[in-house]
């Protein structure tokens, strides 16, 4: 990409609206140069000659400035959302962050999120640490601490008590029982004669 391109793209320019586009490599969107959102890593940005280029390369129009009017479906926005929550849950992932990942307001995206799955976007968040933190628990010797860590919340306690909220057991009682499980589900069976 040549200096120029990067300017336009840092101040926003509109006077380059039409001439090229931009994507971002980590998001998978595309914008016009003059889109309000937080500058992109220069090394992640690929440039297109036309949004039509953008799609078959994969990407995806941006919510904020709607290159050429496209628009993303609110289903499709929220999924790719939870696709991320998924897989980056041990990241700090606040709804000012997904707003800027996705291109959107915060107000935007926790209605729509929320309305699509019920839940707003912390909680789904939240539940898929805990989902984490109960594999972990059942299947590793890692301290509690270790795995409050891994999931993404690195206070122990503030850890304890939601895992508690969201299971209905403490950490330690979650992983008892889980080892108690495993060890009759290990004894041998006699045969009825």
């Amino acid at each position: 990409m040549n200096d120029e391109a990067w300017r336009a793209i840092v101040l926003s320019d509109p006077d380059y609206d039409g001439k090229f586009y931009y994507g971002v490599r980590t998001t998978g969107i595309y914008c016009r140069p003059s889109c309000k959102s937080r500058v992109p890593v220069r090394a992640n940005v690929r440039l297109f000659e036309s949004s039509m280029q953008a799609v078959a390369e994969n990407f995806r129009p941006c919510k904020r400035c709607k290159p050429d009017g496209g628009r993303l479906p609110n289903e499709e926005w929220v999924a790719q959302m939870a696709q991320v929550i998924e897989t980056r849950f041990s990241e700090e992932l606040t709804l000012g962050k997904l707003a800027d990942m996705f291109h959107g307001s915060p107000y935007h995206l926790q209605r729509t999120f929320k309305r699509i799955h019920g839940i707003s976007p912390s909680e789904f968040l939240l539940r898929t640490r805990m989902k984490n933190a109960q594999t972990l628990l059942a299947n590793s010797d890692h301290s509690i601490m270790d795995i409050a860590s891994a999931v993404g919340i690195a206070n122990t306690s503030h850890f304890s008590t939601q895992f508690l909220r969201q299971t209905g057991n403490t950490p330690t009682q979650y992983r008892n029982a889980a080892r108690r499980t495993d060890q009759r589900e290990a004894a041998p069976r006699l045969n009825d004669k």
